[in-house]
């Protein structure tokens, strides 16, 4: 349970009383990989509560962008952050280490910009779709895509090389076991089972496919992941997952 909190922890801005995980080892976070379904799944609950709350006085689509924004806020916009950190060194056409350095700049370029304008744009379109074509199985369908593409995060973990020589992404990248990968995998898929039925499984499998596409891109620009890329890859993930059920 204190790994579940210190996950909840450092991936959201839920707050969680620091005398809760104060005693844990940060070097054990690794071990907490496989709570991050559970981490998306508290996330999605909340966001989809939003955005069922917004539906109340307002239209599809008002309720969508409430949705998004939800989500936003519940993470302190930290996996956006890494998608336009990632569009802005991968899309730079420069060599891989002039590429990590403009990932490491805090300030934000046009490619991230642009990344970030159709991540939302797309998100918010595609939520509102979703919505109005299965209006009583999306309120589970939107709860279970945090679940997925916090789940999903695990392949670009998994026998991936950090590309960087020190960061936060260190802790997680390269370091977790093929047990714990498939534990993750599975839980995720059951979580998503559960709220979303066949349906949510076969999006989940798909988008299963789709990650490990974005890992093997990523690994061939940088030769290996990142924090940022683990955002960036959260957001994808998560968007595609939506998009299949379409």
């Amino acid at each position: 349970m204190k790994l579940f909190l210190a996950m909840l922890q450092f991936m959201t801005r839920i707050p969680v009383p620091e005398s809760w995980t104060k005693d844990l080892d940060f070097n054990r976070s690794v071990e907490g990989i496989i709570w991050f379904p559970l981490v998306g799944f508290v996330v999605g609950a909340v966001a989809t509560a939003v955005y069922s709350a917004a539906l109340l006085w307002s239209d599809v689509y008002l309720a969508s962008a409430c949705y998004v924004l939800a989500l936003a806020l519940i993470t302190g916009a930290f996996h956006l952050d890494g998608l336009a950190d990632t569009c802005d060194g991968i899309f730079s056409a420069r060599k891989r280490e002039r590429m990590l350095e403009i990932m490491r700049d805090s300030r934000l370029g046009t490619n991230g910009g642009l990344a970030l304008i159709f991540i939302i744009l797309f998100r918010v379109l595609a939520v509102a779709h979703l919505a109005s074509v299965s209006q009583a199985l999306a309120p589970f369908l939107l709860w279970a895509a945090p679940v997925a593409s916090r789940a999903l995060m695990v392949v670009l973990m998994y026998r991936q090389p950090y590309a960087r020589e020190s960061g936060l992404g260190n802790v997680f990248i390269g370091k977790v076991s093929g047990k714990r990968t498939m534990l993750t995998l599975l839980l995720g898929l059951v979580l998503v089972t559960l709220l979303g039925q066949g349906q949510a499984s076969i999006a989940f499998l798909l988008t299963l496919l789709f990650s490990y596409c974005y890992q093997r891109f990523i690994h061939h620009r940088l030769g290996g992941q990142t924090g940022d890329t683990l955002g960036g890859g959260n957001e994808l993930f998560e968007l595609f997952f939506i998009l299949t059920l379409l």
